[in-house]
């Protein structure tokens, strides 16, 4: 029997489509000074037609339209001439640190590729066209890769100090996926906080590849993770699984086989230990479960492992005593007893959220971080050179960070072109 993959544990909603109740709009709003007002008079009486050409208004009625105006601003730099009357020496203006070229591009041009690049992840050829339609101008590829270049040295600094709060951080999240750098396969890693993100590029998937990066080796904090058993191998921290990969698995092994009860039976319980949790976060200001609670869900946890244990040890003698030729070597186990002995093994990591409130449920964190990643493959295509990943690596960490504290992506890159990027001061231990 072949067995599904685990599936997606997204059901279908029954809200209706558009805002939700309670859901905060942005509707528009008229503003008190607008930059421009067009008046429409009135002149004549709309019942006997006299003339009210020279009568004042009693009042006005207003209506405001935001619009957006598009235009290419050309600004010429003079560095004025003059000779001294006293000793004839030749004196001339001096130019501002950003203007070298006869002709060049702004800083405001050179941060709106950069972000439709990194953020919106348009591929280079798209950017050029977009710039080409709306503001008349063409600029090379080869402008568009040093305008990131350019931001990708200035961040160094800032993507040194995302790192080392990370690496202080009591909890982080941590994933990676494979992506395509001239051609073959290499792995972005990541690692997440609530408002931070780090991200590096690496050949390798495994412990030879964290190592290099840097955080794992001295952390000691709690690691939130899938199970990857690369991950394990870091005994200087403590380690969380994440249940939404678990109830994913558990969802497949009950629905290939009906008889694993004890699957769907985690899965209530991993769901209502979530819940207790949920709750006593809204309504306390408790760092953990009661001491009671704890006990309890830890005993059911037990019991329903005992049941899914007898259960496959019973359905193991069932095909050890049918008629079959014997196989040497160890036989190989079901999924369901190699999923039973993870959540044996790993008790302690899969519930280190209940007993600990800073550890999150799952994973998710990492994983939307990375998923922009993965769309940007699908809009732009792979990467054409390491260089070109590991820049577009370091910017989407900064403004991934940028965002989750609040600040404008665009407003983030221009401060890079400028020379003041954001800089993430203090560790967020909420």
């Amino acid at each position: 029997m072949v067995l599904n993959k685990p599936k997606s544990l997204r059901k279908k909603s029954s809200k209706p489509n558009g805002g939700q109740k309670g859901h905060k709009g942005h509707t528009l709003c008229q503003v008190d000074n607008p930059d421009k007002i067009v008046t429409h008079n009135t002149t004549i009486c709309k019942k006997c037609s006299h003339s009210l050409k020279d009568i004042n208004p009693i009042n006005h009625e207003k209506r405001q339209i935001f619009d957006i105006e598009v235009k290419l601003i050309i600004t010429e730099h003079q560095a004025k001439e003059k000779i001294c009357p006293h000793c004839g020496t030749h004196n001339k203006g001096i130019f501002p640190d950003d203007v070298k070229n006869p002709v060049q591009y702004g800083s405001e041009v050179y941060a709106l590729a950069s972000y439709l690049n990194c953020y919106q992840l348009l591929p280079y050829e798209r950017i050029c066209d977009l710039f080409e339609d709306i503001f008349g101008i063409r600029p090379s590829e080869a402008t568009l890769i040093n305008a990131n270049t350019s931001i990708y040295n200035t961040l160094e600094v800032v993507e040194d100090k995302i790192k080392e709060l990370i690496a202080k951080s009591p909890v982080v999240n941590l994933d990676e996926t494979g992506v395509s750098v001239k051609g073959k396969t290499n792995w972005l890693h990541s690692a997440s906080t609530d408002n931070l993100t780090y991200y590096a590029i690496h050949k390798k998937r495994g412990q030879k590849a964290m190592d290099n990066i840097g955080i794992l080796p001295e952390y000691q904090g709690v690691a939130v993770h899938d199970f990857w058993k690369s991950y394990l191998n870091y005994e200087n921290c403590q380690h969380s699984l994440c249940n939404a990969h678990l109830l994913r698995e558990l969802t497949g092994i009950y629905e290939n086989d009906k008889k694993q009860k004890w699957a769907q039976e985690m899965i209530s319980l991993l769901c209502e230990i979530k819940d207790a949790v949920d709750n006593t976060k809204k309504t306390t200001e408790r760092t953990s479960l009661k001491p009671l609670q704890i006990s309890f869900f830890r005993e059911a946890y037990q019991q329903v492992l005992d049941r899914g244990f007898k259960l496959n040890k019973q359905l193991d003698k069932e095909k050890t005593s049918e008629k079959a030729p014997k196989k040497r070597g160890r036989k190989k186990q079901s999924k369901a007893k190699n999923l039973l002995d993870r959540f044996k093994e790993y008790a302690d990591d899969i519930l280190r959220f209940m007993v600990d409130f800073n550890v999150p449920f799952d994973n998710n964190l990492a994983e939307r971080d990375l998923r922009m990643v993965k769309v940007k493959e699908k809009i732009s295509g792979t990467f054409r050179s390491e260089q070109g990943a590991n820049i577009f690596a370091r910017i989407r960490g900064y403004i991934s960070t940028a965002r989750k504290n609040n600040k404008s992506a665009i407003k983030a890159i221009k401060d890079a072109f400028t020379g003041n990027p954001y800089l993430p001061e203090k560790l967020d231990t909420s």
